[in-house]
């Protein structure tokens, strides 16, 4: 038998992708470097310790004096450098060191060694922005190939990061300067064209765009190691996140994942791959790749050990015991942190951010540009920027139309894809269908861009150092107000879109499979029919926020006729269709009911005898829905009721795998009589129904429980809609339905599960009410903030991570909770907090200023308000509905 000078085992367990903020530092080096060698006599100056210059991603370098007798390893320098508290060294967190010797010092070149599989979903502002500048770095040395317009369009989100907006000269001057890449000259033209399309945004959002980019790219973390077949044909090798990748020049020909991989070792230049037999059968489960020598050959496999060890496995793998005479083979072990253990590690900690400093050069030359990430908030250290009401005003015109063109994308993007996919729709209804809210959507997509270079100028994160003033929204909202009276038709012809569609999906059964199917993807986080209404409510909040600004500035104020201009064009459209939207409202409930109910198939059909009053719709109306106790042969049993301006059901939940609810009674408005029986049944809240059909008696509380009920185990009462995510959610699986979580959040199941009621005025309300933004959110139990993009729709918050993503990972319904602010026994000793409490359940949330945390606790109290929901108002005496 041949010498094995070293072998590895992969063991096959499951991986988790790095999605959170790390403070251990990697503690392995770079191909063909060591740190004996720096600490060779040849890298020290006599009577002197080592001196260290440490080479930062950006470029910069700070200089440290070592001690000759300071105990370094070659394998845990990281985690020593530290220890010693190095200032600099705060960047070990995310990184490693490549060490080149000198004569008179060592140089630290600190560089990423492993590369998530999605680094844009890095929860630490500064763990993204360090990873942008080692795409920086691999994109100007030739690492990072791809197309020029690729290259193009990288180069033109870091001059964005580095010098903020567009200006022609100082785009020149910068380019002259600095190198972005290698062929920079030749495509300067084009990457300053595509850098005057991100006006407006932001560093951290240059970061995000770069790391978008550059992880779809084949050659994203890809370093090569020279190697050859067993013909002798020249290959590379490489090692990712996945597994082990053949290259032949800069083309991938081969990828070996982790779970194919049975065994990886080295016989001097040899390197060794074995396959599970199934992979190429029995004869051909070993692969051989001769390497240029021995060292490279150990580096390579070393390399691919602490790949495997850091995404693949647990736990760190344990120090292999030492043998006593002899040993056999490499001893060599990863020995940091996993990826698993660094995100586990965070959750553990609390949300903790790293405070750090970007510094950018201003054209204007007139001041600076700092941000700072404390505590998960991101503050911009400005002496312009704004801190009056106004902005916070605009900026949630900023905030509440990014949701909204997010909402649009549902249906323009999402919903259109599924139903071309499987040809599930007639022409004309498609034709119907997206020439109604496509140019809609195209025009909030010009809309949303121009608000955000506005707030950019307003804010003073741009660096367009124009002579006027810009602190002003007024002119934007009257021009955008004035454009979109054109698309009125478009509006109007909304209930015809939603009639069509309500009817092709009875008539059509592909048509109802997709359309059921694409309701349990997390991108339809509410109803689908519920998208199609929200252009016309979209003209509602414009209504209110404009309302709110022409409230607040003085009649003398610059920005107060444009902002009363804009209010008299979009207050014309509103009175239009103020008619429609109640219409569509009350179809769309009707519908989402349709759906949601077993027993009952004309809830839509026109033609019912109502005994309300018609406003608009000639279907029946909607009024309330909730949770009452009926009294059965087992006594006071949970029944959802439903009241229409018609008849009253009342139904028991379903057992189904929809959690459907089972019509058992439908009681006609015509003849009923209401009658309170407290006295009689000797039960509070208590009331008889008679109708011609049936007489019920039903209650407004539950009978009281045997003995006191145990606390709930859990602190989260949030349905999860992603089962990866925080183990903090986890909980929230036993406090809602179970079976569809996607689903739990609808009005009927909160309603059940939170013994209340909403009515057709509620929901009405909370349209009106809809916000949108960044806020801290923190666990009554937990140590840290966690910063996230909330949005509140529909009696519900639904949290994502940033504002760019597509769906939300869970969602907090908000029926039965009260808000308040926290309370000297909750120890939160911070400005525009308010709390949200349940039974056990608390959530605390931090705003960013005096105004939004006051529309917040608006807008949730317009959701969460017991008046109104959690009590019946039942009439002293016998209520008599004849129709009269």
């Amino acid at each position: 038998m041949g010498e094995m000078e070293g072998s590895y085992r992969a063991i096959q367990t499951p991986g988790t992708r790095l999605g959170a903020q790390f403070n251990a530092g990697i503690s392995t080096l770079e191909p063909g470097q060591s740190l004996s060698d720096a600490l060779s006599p040849g890298g020290r100056s006599p009577g002197r310790g080592l001196q260290l210059r440490v080479q930062g991603l950006d470029d910069t370098q700070e200089f440290y004096d070592l001690e000759v007798s300071c105990p370094v390893s070659s394998h845990r320098h990281g985690a020593f450098l530290t220890q010693q508290n190095w200032t600099y060294c705060e960047v070990l967190f995310l990184t490693s060191c490549l060490f080149v010797s000198g004569p008179m010092n060592t140089l630290f070149r600190l560089s990423v060694k492993f590369f998530p599989p999605d680094p844009g979903q890095l929860q630490e502002e500064y763990t993204r922005y360090l990873f942008s500048l080692q795409m920086k770095r691999d994109l100007l040395e030739g690492r990072l190939s791809c197309t020029e317009n690729t290259a193009s369009l990288l180069a033109s989100h870091l001059l964005q990061s580095e010098i903020g907006d567009y200006d022609d000269m100082a785009d020149r001057d910068f380019l002259k300067l600095n190198k972005l890449l290698p062929n920079q000259e030749r495509i300067q033209e084009r990457i300053m064209e595509l850098h005057y399309r991100h006006l407006g945004q932001t560093p951290a959002d240059s970061d995000f765009q770069v790391l978008e980019i550059a992880r779809k790219l084949e050659m994203y973390g890809v370093r090569f190691h020279p190697a050859a077949d067993r013909e002798g044909t020249k290959i590379n090798l490489a090692v990712a996140h996945i597994g082990l990748q053949v290259f032949q020049g800069n083309t991938k020909i081969n990828t070996f994942n982790w779970s194919k991989i049975r065994k990886l070792s080295f016989k001097r230049k040899r390197f060794l791959i074995k396959l599970y037999p199934e992979v190429h059968g029995p004869h051909q489960d070993t692969l051989e790749f001769q390497m240029v020598s021995r060292d490279q050959c150990k580096i390579f496999w070393k390399n691919c050990v602490e790949h495997h060890s850091f995404f693949r496995l647990l736990d760190q793998p344990q120090p292999k015991s030492k043998a006593i005479l002899f040993s056999r083979g490499s001893s060599f072990r990863y020995s940091g942190r996993t990826q698993k253990q660094l995100v586990e590690y965070v959750k553990d900690s609390g949300a903790r951010r790293t405070p750090y400093q970007r510094c950018v050069s201003l054209v204007s030359g007139l001041w600076s540009l700092s941000l700072v990430s404390v505590s998960g908030l991101c503050l911009w250290s400005l002496s312009r920027y704004p801190t009056d009401k106004a902005y916070f005003i605009a900026k949630e015109i900023l905030t509440t139309e990014r949701t909204y063109l997010k909402d649009l994308e549902v249906i323009t993007v999402w919903f259109r894809s599924a139903v071309i996919k499987e040809n599930a729709m007639p022409e004309g209804l498609m034709t119907l269908l997206f020439s109604n809210i496509d140019p809609i959507y195209e025009f909030h997509r010009g809309f949303l861009k121009e608000i955000d270079q506005r707030l950019a100028l307003w804010e003073g994160r741009s660096n367009a150092h124009v002579k006027g003033d810009y602190q002003r929204i007024g002119d934007v909202m009257l021009r955008n107000m004035c454009a979109l009276k054109e698309f009125t038709n478009y509006l109007q012809k909304h209930d015809e879109v939603l009639t069509e569609l309500e009817k092709a999906t009875k008539r059509l059964k592909k048509l109802e499979t997709v359309y059921k199917e694409f309701e349990l993807q997390k991108v339809c986080y509410l109803p689908l029919n519920t998208f199609l209404l929200k252009p016309i409510q979209r003209l509602m909040h414009y209504k209110l926020i404009l309302e709110r600004l022409c409230k607040h500035y003085s009649p003398d104020h610059p920005d107060h006729n444009n902002c009363r201009e804009a209010l008299k064009e979009v207050a014309e459209m509103t009175n239009q269709l103020q008619s429609s939207l109640i219409r569509l409202e009350n179809f769309q409930k009707l519908s989402e009911l349709q759906r949601d109910l077993i027993g009952i198939e004309n809830l839509t059909a026109p033609g019912r005898v109502s005994l309300v009053p018609r406003r608009t719709s000639l279907c029946p109306e909607f009024i309330r829905e909730g949770c009452l106790y009926k009294l059965t042969k087992k006594g006071l049993q949970q029944r959802m009721f439903f009241l229409f301006s018609d008849q009253l059901l009342y139904t028991s939940k379903g057992v189904t795998a929809t959690n459907q609810f089972k019509v058992h009674g439908q009681l006609p408005l015509h003849g009923m009589i209401v009658e309170e029986s407290e006295n009689e049944w000797s039960v509070p809240h208590c009331f008889t129904i008679y109708s011609a059909q049936r007489t019920i008696v039903v209650a407004l509380t539950p009978p009281p429980p045997p003995c006191p009920s145990p606390p709930s185990s859990g602190s989260s009462d949030e349905v999860s809609l992603d089962q990866e995510s925080e183990d903090d959610m986890s909980s929230s699986r036993n406090s809602l339905d179970k079976q569809t979580h996607h689903r739990a959040n609808s009005t009927m199941h909160v309603c059940w599960h939170r013994n209340t009621s909403v009515s057709m005025s509620d929901h009405s309300l909370a349209v009106e009410n809809q916000l949108s933004g960044y806020l801290l959110r923190k666990f009554k139990n937990s140590n840290g903030w966690q910063k996230l993009w909330v949005v509140f729709t529909n009696f519900c918050l639904f949290f994502y991570k940033t504002h760019q993503d597509d769906f939300p990972l869970a969602s907090l319904p908000l029926l039965g909770y009260t808000v308040s602010s926290p309370g000297e026994s909750d120890s939160i000793h911070k400005e525009y907090v308010f709390k949200l409490h349940f039974k056990s359940h608390v959530y605390f949330f931090r705003a960013e200023s005096e105004y939004t945390f006051e529309r917040w606790m608006e807008v949730i109290k317009s959701a969460a308000s017991a008046t109104g929901r959690m009590s019946l108002l039942i009439p002293k005496g016998p209520l008599q509905m004849n129709g009269n």
